[in-house]
C-alpha cells in the first residue's frame, strides 16, 4: 500500500494525460475526472504507452483511476491541478467546485499558462491554498513547472509544492509575482511578436527566420540563459547594442495584423497544413518525431539513463 499522496487531476488530455503520467511513474495513486467517455477509456493506454516509451514501468498505469464524476476524482485528494481549457471562467467555475469538493487541507493548482491566478481564485474562500503550476508540453518531457504564487497563496502552499514536484522529477521554479504569462511564456511570446513582426515587413520568409534562430542562439539556450548570455559578451557591450535595436524593435500592444489575417483565412498551422508555412502530412509527421526524439534524449541524459 502506497503511502505517497493522492493526486487528483481535472482532464485526460494532452496535459491531464502527461501530468498523470508523472505522478504514477513516481508511484502516486492519481484520479482523472473527464467527462468524454472516449477520451476516458484511453486514459490508461496512452499512460502505459508512454511509460515504456521513456524506458519506465508501464505497470505504473494500473495507479490512474479515471473518473466520470468530478466529486469521486478530488474527495479524496491531497493534491489537485485542473488542466481544463485557457478560459477564465470556465477555470473559475472549475476551482469553486474544487473549494465545495475536495478536502480542506488540499492543495488546489491551476496548469495555465498565462491567467494571472488571483483572478482564478478571487472570491473564493480558500485562496491561501490555491497556487499555479504551469507545466509545459509534453508535461512528462519537459522539466520546468512555473510555481505562481499570488498574494493570497501561503508561504507552506509553495513550499509543499515545490518539494512535491522537485519529488517527481521536475524542475519547479517559484514565481513570486503573479503576472499573465508569468516568466518562460512571457519571454516566449516577446520573441514570437518579433518573429512575426520581421515576417510580416518581409525582412525574411517564416523557414529563414526559424533556421537563423535554431542556427544560431537557439544551440546555446540549453547552457546559457539570456542574461547568463548577456554577462559573459559584457554588459557594456549589451548596453550599446540595445541603443540601436530597441528603437528598431516590435512593441505593438495587440496581436500582430499580420496573425489575425492568418487566423481569420484558416491557416492554423498544423492542423490545417498552413499557418507561417505550407505543411504536408509527412513534413508534420517528421517534425514531431523530431521534437519528440530531441526531448526523449534530453530526458535520458539528464536523469542518468
Amino acid at each position: 500500500m502506497t503511502s505517497k499522496p493522492t493526486i487528483g487531476i481535472l482532464g485526460g488530455g494532452l496535459m491531464g494525460a502527461g501530468i498523470a503520467h508523472v505522478f504514477a511513474a513516481a508511484g502516486h495513486p492519481v484520479r482523472v475526472f473527464e467527462p468524454i467517455s472516449e477520451v476516458r477509456a484511453s486514459l490508461r493506454t496512452r499512460v502505459s504507452t508512454a511509460l515504456a516509451a521513456f524506458d519506465q514501468d508501464a505497470a505504473l498505469a494500473d495507479l490512474l483511476t479515471p473518473c466520470e464524476d468530478l466529486g469521486d476524482a478530488v474527495s479524496r485528494a491531497d493534491y489537485v491541478t485542473e488542466a481544463a481549457p485557457e478560459k477564465l471562467e470556465l477555470k473559475r467555475a472549475i476551482f469553486a467546485d474544487l473549494v465545495r469538493l475536495a478536502p480542506a487541507s488540499a492543495i488546489l493548482a491551476s496548469n495555465t499558462s498565462v491567467i494571472p491566478i488571483h483572478r482564478i481564485a478571487d472570491g473564493l474562500p480558500t485562496a491561501e491554498r490555491i497556487i499555479g503550476t504551469h507545466w509545459w508540453n509534453p508535461a512528462a518531457l519537459i522539466p520546468l513547472v512555473e510555481v505562481v504564487q499570488s498574494a493570497r497563496t501561503s508561504p507552506a502552499t509553495v513550499r509543499t509544492t515545490m518539494d512535491l514536484l522537485a519529488s517527481v522529477g521536475k524542475s519547479p521554479a517559484h514565481i513570486q509575482k503573479d503576472v499573465p504569462g508569468f516568466v518562460a511564456n512571457r519571454l516566449q511570446h516577446a520573441l514570437w511578436r518579433e518573429a512575426i513582426s520581421m515576417v510580416a515587413e518581409g525582412i525574411c520568409d517564416a523557414a529563414t527566420l526559424d533556421a537563423c534562430v535554431k542556427n544560431s542562439f537557439g544551440l546555446r539556450l540549453p547552457v546559457l540563459g539570456p542574461l547568463e548570455n548577456a554577462d559573459l559578451v559584457g554588459l557594456d557591450l549589451t548596453l550599446d547594442i540595445h541603443k540601436t535595436i530597441m528603437p528598431e524593435l516590435n512593441s505593438l500592444p495587440r496581436p500582430n495584423p499580420y496573425l489575425e489575417s492568418k487566423v481569420a483565412s484558416g491557416q492554423l498551422g498544423f492542423k490545417t497544413g498552413e499557418g507561417f508555412r505550407t505543411w504536408s502530412p509527412e513534413e508534420i509527421r517528421t517534425l514531431r518525431e523530431q521534437l519528440a526524439a530531441h526531448l526523449l534524449k534530453a530526458r535520458r541524459e539528464r536523469v542518468g539513463t
